[in-house]
C-alpha cells in the first residue's frame, strides 16, 4: 500500500460523498446495516467510517438509545459526515486509529467496518483492536470489494489510466480497495487475532450513475487515485478524468451507465 492510500484531504471528502458514495456504497451500507440491526446491539463502534453512509443506514435502522460511536482516521472525512447527520447528537464522532482504539476492553456489542479493513497496514492488528474492545460473544461486521475484474466501473478507469500514463499507471484501485479479497486470508488473519467463527457473503450489487462523467469524476478525484495522478502531473487531472469518462462510455453507454460490483460480507466472533 502507498504512503498516499490512506489520505482522503483536500476536496476528495466532498467528491467522495458527492459522487462515489451513492455509485457504489449505499447498498452495500444497507446490508450491513440490516444486519447489525438484526443484532439488537446497546453500543455500536463503527472504524474506517469515511463519511458515514454506513452510519447514516445504522442510525435509521436502530433505536434513539443505542450508542454510536464512529471512528475514522481522517479527520476531513468526519467533518464531512457531521455535516450530513441529523440529529447531530445521534453520533459521536472522533478521530481515532482503527489499530489503536482508544477505548477500553470489551466497550462494543457490535465492531462495523464498510470497506475499510483493506487500509489498515497491519490487519491482524486492527482486527485484534476490534476483537479486545467486543463484549463477549460480540460480533465484528465488515465488507470488502472482490477482485477489481468483478467490479466494472473500477476495472475500466483503472485501464483507462493505465493508457494515459502508460510508463507509471495509477494502480491504487487494484491495490488498495481490490487488493484484498482473498477469503482463505481473510479466514487466516481473523483467526491469528482470535476469533473463532467466520461466516463470509459473496455479494452482487449493481453501481449506477446518472453519466461516464460522474462515475469518473468519482474514481479519479473522489479517492486517493486522485493523489496518484497529481503525483505523476498535477496538470493532467482533467485529461485523466476524460479518459476515464470515454472509457466508460465506450463500455457502458453515453447516457445513464450500469455496471455489476461484488464484494464480500464478513461476520466474525470471538
Amino acid at each position: 500500500m502507498g504512503t498516499d492510500d490512506k489520505l482522503f484531504a483536500g476536496s476528495i471528502p466532498e467528491v467522495y460523498d458527492r459522487f462515489l458514495v451513492p455509485l457504489i456504497f449505499e447498498p452495500y451500507a444497507r446490508d450491513l446495516a440490516e444486519r447489525i440491526a438484526r443484532a439488537e446491539p446497546r453500543d455500536i463502534l463503527e472504524t474506517a467510517a469515511g463519511t458515514g453512509v454506513l452510519t447514516r443506514a445504522i442510525a435509521s435502522r436502530l433505536p434513539a438509545h443505542t450508542r454510536i460511536v464512529a471512528t475514522d482516521l481522517n479527520q476531513p472525512m468526519l467533518d464531512q459526515a457531521a455535516a450530513r447527520q441529523a440529529p447531530p447528537d445521534r453520533v459521536t464522532w472522533r478521530q481515532a486509529d482503527a489499530l489503536a482504539l482508544p477505548f477500553e476492553d470489551r466497550a462494543f456489542d457490535v465492531v462495523a467496518c464498510q470497506f475499510g479493513v483493506m487500509f489498515f497496514p497491519d490487519r491482524v492488528k486492527g482486527y485484534g483492536e476490534a476483537r479486545r474492545v467486543l463484549r463477549p460473544r460480540g460480533r465484528f461486521l465488515f465488507n470488502v470489494w472482490d477482485r477489481i475484474s468483478d467490479n466494472e466501473f473500477a476495472d475500466v478507469v483503472t485501464g483507462a489510466l493505465a493508457m494515459v500514463f502508460p510508463q507509471d499507471p495509477p494502480l491504487f484501485m487494484a491495490r488498495t480497495p481490490h487488493g484484498h479479497h482473498d477469503v482463505r486470508k481473510i479466514r487466516e488473519e481473523l483467526a491469528a487475532a482470535g476469533f473463532t467463527d467466520v461466516s463470509i457473503e459473496t455479494v452482487d450489487h449493481r453501481s449506477r450513475a446518472p453519466s461516464p462523467r460522474d462515475a469518473a469524476v468519482a474514481y479519479c478525484q473522489g479517492t486517493p487515485l486522485r493523489n496518484e495522478i497529481v503525483t505523476r502531473d498535477a496538470s493532467r487531472l482533467d485529461a485523466a478524468t476524460t479518459a476515464a469518462t470515454e472509457a466508460l462510455a465506450r463500455r457502458f453507454g453515453s447516457g445513464p451507465i450500469d455496471g455489476r460490483i461484488r464484494a464480500h460480507v464478513i461476520v466474525a466472533t470471538g
